[in-house]
Parts: structure tokens; sequence; C-alpha cells
């Protein structure tokens, strides 16, 4: 019997921590449940800012409450971190790499790319925060992927490991496309040469909470940002499904 086509919900954004959006994430962690069946089919793909602020001692756990859930009843979760998730959001703090990616990851010495191989899926992901953590850019949250990931992110999807994978899937947190001041990946010219020349399927990201379609970028057929999915401070939430088995233009906001 052949294997069912997994589907992506692409969420990002969630923020927990910040006012009532722990509770809104919950809620929408019990839909999704109720919603999405059978939960294997699905990978859920969180591209950053799970928490509001990291300084906060009990953010990490908070989340993980929920994403916990999701797994519990069958779904695969995969995140990836943002600028909020290693401190503040304007301000970073360089112990929160290994902290995240102990808590999330359950290994602290995780490096990115980070692949993850789902039946004909492969899900790369990237952080586009570490290297701003430097003393003299840990202000602000622009976002960079550095040249040593940079390097390796070409290497991944150029290997031999990748040859017979049918999809590929690019997920980070910062915003490679829109020209926001101090919104706007740095090296998002030199991701976008690498994308070019070893394409990929499907490029997912957050951090602007615009929740906009950008498909067509950089010759990917679907590009998405997800806004912010538990829909802080009112911004765009699409909690986009994404339907290999079908055209692009099937995907769909289930509004969970």
């Amino acid at each position: 019997m052949p294997t069912r086509q997994k589907k992506i919900i692409h969420l990002s954004d969630l923020h927990v921590g910040y006012e009532n959006l722990t509770s809104v994430l919950g809620d929408m962690v019990s839909r999704m449940i109720f919603h999405k069946r059978p939960a294997s089919d699905y990978v859920v793909v969180v591209t950053g800012d799970l928490v509001d602020n990291a300084t906060e001692e009990s953010s990490y756990a908070a989340t993980s409450e929920h994403l916990n859930r999701l797994e519990d009843a069958g779904f695969m979760v995969l995140v990836v971190p943002g600028n909020h998730d290693y401190g503040t959001g304007g301000r970073g703090y360089s112990k929160y790499v290994e902290l995240f990616k102990q808590h999330f990851f359950g290994n602290p010495d995780i490096t990115y790319p980070k692949l993850d191989m789902v039946d004909n899926i492969a899900f790369i992901g990237l952080d586009s925060t570490a290297e701003e953590l430097n003393w003299y850019d840990s202000l602000w949250a622009q976002g960079e992927l550095g040249e040593e990931q940079l390097d390796r992110l070409a290497e991944l999807l150029a290997s031999d490991e990748l040859t017979d994978i049918e999809y590929k899937v690019v997920y980070l947190h910062h915003h490679p496309f829109a020209p926001k001041p101090l919104h706007h990946l740095k090296d998002s010219e030199k991701l976008g040469d690498i994308l070019k020349n070893h394409p990929v399927d499907v490029l997912l990201f957050g951090h602007n909470h615009d929740g906009k379609v950008w498909n067509g970028n950089w010759g990917i057929e679907r590009v998405y940002d997800a806004g912010s999915s538990t829909g802080k401070d009112g911004k765009a939430n699409p909690h986009r499904v994404i339907d290999f088995s079908r055209e692009p233009a099937f995907d769909y906001d289930a509004q969970f």
C-alpha cells in the first residue's frame, strides 16, 4: 500500500508569553488536533519566534507544552529559532543559542542547516539569528545566516544525499524579500543565489507578520510568509496548509 503524501502546516511568530497568546496557541492546537486527521499525514513547520521573550524563564516550557500536544497527537513538529527566541526581540544573547537547541531538539550541538528527511521530503531548517549576536550587532533583528551556514547549505543541496528526494523545503525565520528597514535578511542575495543554483520546492519564513504569498521569487514554486499565527497585535495570521499532491493554487488557510 503506497505511503500517503505528507502535507505541511506552516506556522510562525507564536510569541508565547505576550498578552493572551499562550492561550490563543492552546486553543489553536486543540482545533488542529480535532480537524486534521490523521495527524500523521501532517508536518507542522514553525518558522521562529516561538516565544515573545526568551529571558522569561518559563517561556520555552510554555511553548513546548502545546507543541508537545501536537506531537502526542501524531503530528511531526519542526522548528527553527527567531530573534525573540534568543532574547527580547530587540536584543539577543548568545547563551540562548545552546539553550534553545537543548530545549527544543534535545541536543545543544545541533548545527544548521538542520536536515530532517520525512518520506520523500527534505526539510532544511536555517538559523537566521545566531550570526547577529555579536557585541556589535546584537541590537535590532534584521537577520543574518552567515558565510559558514550558507556554504553548508550549498553543499547540502548539491550532495548525493538529496539526489533522489522528490521535494525540498527550506525554512528560516527572517524575511528575505520585504525591504523594510531593519527587517530584511542581510545576506538574502547570497541565499537567493544558492537557491537559484540548487532549486528547492518550498521556502517558508515569518518575522514581519505580513502573511503574504511570494510564489515565484527566486524561481521557487511555493514561497510563504506565515505572518503571526497567533495574530499578535491583530497582524495577519494565515494557517497555511501545503499539499504537494495539488498545485500551489490549492494551498489554503485552515483558519485554526
